[in-house]
């Protein structure tokens, strides 16, 4: 069997959704498993979308997901690759750079009837919708109107002749055969048969900018690149008669990959796919890294949102596959064995904002303190904190599982790592009382003996009678700056009993 050869096509044309992130994440599963290669092709043909950083940007991604091609980016520079080498054989990786390529094969096609030359001009297509809107009905450039419109099919042989040589705004589109059902089989969607007639003749190579168009491109690239299976997103999916057409036409069907179409990833609420505008009103990133458009908008990313790269691929995966049993948590090696195109659901996955989070937490308690302790210290430091590892790694292992991201272990107990300089208002009206302070005290001169434990310290309380409650917020006031949060026996296995005496002073001559 051949060696399986699969790519991931991003078009340059904006910062890369997480939706093209699980394409190429399924992708590289599929071809991992088998051995194979997972190749990276830049289809830059829409020369009037390009968006200069997107290709780097879409690069840069799939780097931070340890998601590594085998061929189309040397990952030393983090470049698409322009020059044939051993490594890279099929090398330029990106389209615009194998102009010449597509042109002989759009010719080809004419020459053998299955396509031919259209000079009809924008204006004179828009007057022809416009014709058909009036009638209630829509234009579609077929088997039909083509014989009434200005192409190679209806004009004479020197007519075309001349127009090829003296104008530059024709193109080159497929004849779509009249009446045939083509019969296609899809590795997710199974069989699927469609009639020709419901099809339109799609362009396949322009003159003005000497580029083809996806359908064209991609046929050849994945042609000459030896692909065996394409893995793309479903809006491809009414495009695939035309591409079963064009192997046929080309005369490869021997050699033609199979086909599996991915469903859409869907808004957390109501109908339709996943877009930017959800992740704004719901307050979630959409895309795997922050964007800047050329108009300075910011668009959040999951990595500077504080999310592993681990956890957002892991969340990825289940959205649109299972492993059929009930674990949900995978390493990437661990996804490359257990993943299967036959798990792949054929209907939209909905994106779960929340779900996602989850996995961030999960992964956060799994990692060592010791690795987390030096993920914390950049953000320690910009709080003007510097501590001895040890130390942010005890505090760590006490603040884990209040955590979702690693700056969580900082704010969900700022206390740890320094002593409050403010009180909570509300608590300190409530607790910070005379009687409450003078037993707190007592208290908090006990623990300074070295007494720690709640068991201790409760047993302490009960032996004079106090009240559990007040003393308790009273203490814990004075450690946090706030009745709330940690127990006090957690805190006091951070700050040690010593800090704890020194911070009841300081808030005894703070607050009276």
């Amino acid at each position: 069997m051949a060696r399986t050869r699969v790519r991931f096509a991003p078009s340059p044309t904006g910062p890369l959704h997480m939706g093209g992130v699980r394409t190429a994440l399924y992708n590289y599963l599929f071809a991992k498993q088998r051995g194979g290669d997972f190749i990276i092709r830049i289809e830059d043909t829409d020369s009037h979308r390009f968006v200069p950083g997107a290709e780097e940007y879409i690069i840069e991604a799939l780097r931070w997901c340890g998601i590594i091609p085998d061929e189309g980016v040397d990952m030393s520079t983090g470049k698409v690759v322009e020059t044939p080498s051993e490594k890279h054989p099929h090398a330029p990786y990106r389209q615009s750079q194998r102009r010449a390529i597509y042109r002989e094969y759009a010719e080809r096609l004419v020459r053998d009837g299955w396509a031919y030359y259209a000079f009809d001009t924008p204006e004179e297509l828009d007057a022809r919708r416009k014709e058909a809107e009036a009638s209630k009905q829509t234009f579609i450039y077929n088997h039909i109107t083509r014989t009434e419109l200005r192409n190679s099919l209806t004009l004479p042989p020197q007519e075309t002749a001349r127009l090829l040589e003296e104008t530059t705004g024709w193109t080159v589109r497929f004849k779509m055969p009249q009446d045939r059902v083509v019969a296609m089989d899809d590795l997710i969607r199974g069989h699927i048969e469609v009639n020709t007639d419901t099809l339109d003749d799609k362009v396949l190579w322009k003159r003005a900018d000497e580029l083809p168009t996806y359908h064209l491109a991609n046929i050849v690239d994945d042609h000459l690149m030896e692909i065996t299976e394409v893995i793309r997103g479903e809006e491809w999916l009414p495009s695939l008669p035309l591409h079963y057409l064009l192997y046929e036409a080309f005369g490869w069907t021997g050699s033609m990959p199979r086909f599996a179409h991915l469903s859409l990833l869907l808004k957390p609420d109501g109908k339709g796919k996943l877009s930017k505008r959800d992740g704004d009103r719901l307050g979630f990133p959409v895309f795997p890294l922050k964007w800047v458009n050329a108009d300075g908008e910011v668009s959040r990313g999951y990595r500077e949102d504080g999310y592993f790269p681990e956890a957002f691929v892991n969340m990825l995966a289940f959205l649109g596959w299972n492993p059929g049993d009930d674990r949900e948590l995978f390493s990437l090696p661990e996804l490359v064995e257990a993943f299967s195109l036959e798990r792949v659901i054929r209907s939209g996955a909905r994106f779960n904002a929340e779900k996602a989070k989850w996995y961030n937490k999960e992964y956060l308690r799994m990692k060592p303190a010791s690795e987390l302790a030096g993920m914390l210290e950049p953000v320690l430091a910009g709080e003007g904190i510097s501590l001895p590892r040890d130390y942010v790694e005890k505090a760590v292992e006490t603040v884990r599982d209040r955590a979702t991201f690693v700056q969580d272990l900082y704010t969900a107990a700022p206390y740890l790592y320094q002593a409050p300089s403010e009180y909570i208002q509300k608590d300190v009206d409530k607790f910070w009382k005379e009687e409450n302070v003078e037993m707190a005290g007592d208290v908090a001169a006990f623990i300074g003996e070295g007494n720690v434990s709640s068991q201790a310290i409760e047993d302490y309380i009960r032996s004079r009678e106090w009240p559990m409650g007040k003393v308790m917020n009273t203490i814990r006031l004075a450690l946090a700056g706030s009745a709330s949060g940690l127990g006090i026996a957690e805190i006091l296995s951070v700050i040690g009993p010593a800090e704890a005496a020194r911070r009841f002073t300081a808030a005894r001559e703070a607050l009276g």
